[in-house]
């Protein structure tokens, strides 16, 4: 999967890269798909989150995160791009019929064939319980709890490596570095989440931004003292010594957000700063 980076004529293509599809564009599964409401970043028609709207139109590929149809071999039919997450999918056709989604792990092609049981061989695609899992092996797509569906490791190249197994508990390295603790009867799949290169490819020009579904955001800075904290002043000017705030007045780097008493945190071992 090559990034390709264009040749320098214009100044929109000047810092652009994509990454080479490595699957065909094809139409989606349509029973599998429906149409999502574009009102994003709005609550009540008021915007709620900043930098968020427009884009372009699409469908919504309905994903199975639980990946929970025990002991039914599947048949991966092809490879596809969903432009609602960075990662690829695969459309799985299962031995009774039955059509799902899933996100693609990094490896898997069509004709593969994978499954979902208690104790699974080892061998990517592979879904089954973290405990029977061999320690060290790279997974993604992991429940936290039981029957809960895939919450960690889900986005393009990401992964969670098995620290270790101990009866129905297991130690989990993220990504981030930090190192949680699990139910050994979580569901996981083996392998890394494909597209690995995603983080690598630059947009370029404003317009591709727009076709993201991203508005433009502007420096505090920039504006009057009435809009952000950072507003104001003659000329062209930094914030100084003013710790950086949001347009609310709150502080923007280097404050903890999470919240003080959160019920997963007896499942965190080691934290990242």
């Amino acid at each position: 999967m090559p990034v390709k980076v264009y040749k320098k004529t214009s100044p929109g293509r000047r810092q652009m890269s994509v990454n080479k599809l490595d699957v065909k564009f094809l139409k989606p599964e349509k029973s599998l798909t429906y149409f999502i409401k574009r009102d994003v970043g709005r609550s009540g028609g008021k915007i709620s989150v900043r930098h968020k709207g427009g884009g372009h139109k699409r469908r919504y590929r309905e994903i199975d995160f639980k990946m929970d149809k025990m002991d039914v071999p599947a048949v991966v039919e092809r490879i596809e791009r969903d432009p609602n997450r960075s990662a690829r999918i695969a459309l799985l056709k299962y031995q009774d019929g039955e059509k799902r989604y899933i996100v693609a792990v990094e490896g898997l092609v069509a004709d593969d064939k994978i499954v979902t049981s208690e104790k699974p061989d080892i061998k990517t695609g592979n879904r089954g319980l973290i405990k029977n899992i061999p320690v060290g092996t790279q997974i993604s797509l992991v429940e936290m709890f039981p029957g809960k569906g895939a919450q960690l490791a889900r986005s393009a190249g990401s992964s969670v490596t098995i620290m270790s197994v101990e009866q129905d508990k297991v130690q989990l390295k993220l990504s981030s570095g930090e190192i949680r603790i699990a139910s050994g009867n979580c569901l996981a799949t083996i392998g890394q989440v494909s597209n690995y290169l995603h983080n690598t490819v630059s947009i370029g020009k404003a317009g591709r931004s727009r076709w993201l579904g991203i508005r433009p955001g502007v420096r505090g800075t920039v504006m009057n003292p009435v809009d952000h904290p950072h507003g104001g002043g003659e000329g062209k000017q930094g914030i100084g010594l003013k710790h950086p705030k949001t347009p609310w007045g709150k502080p923007a780097l280097g404050k903890k957000t999470r919240k003080k008493f959160k019920y997963s945190d007896k499942f965190i071992l080691k934290r990242i700063n």
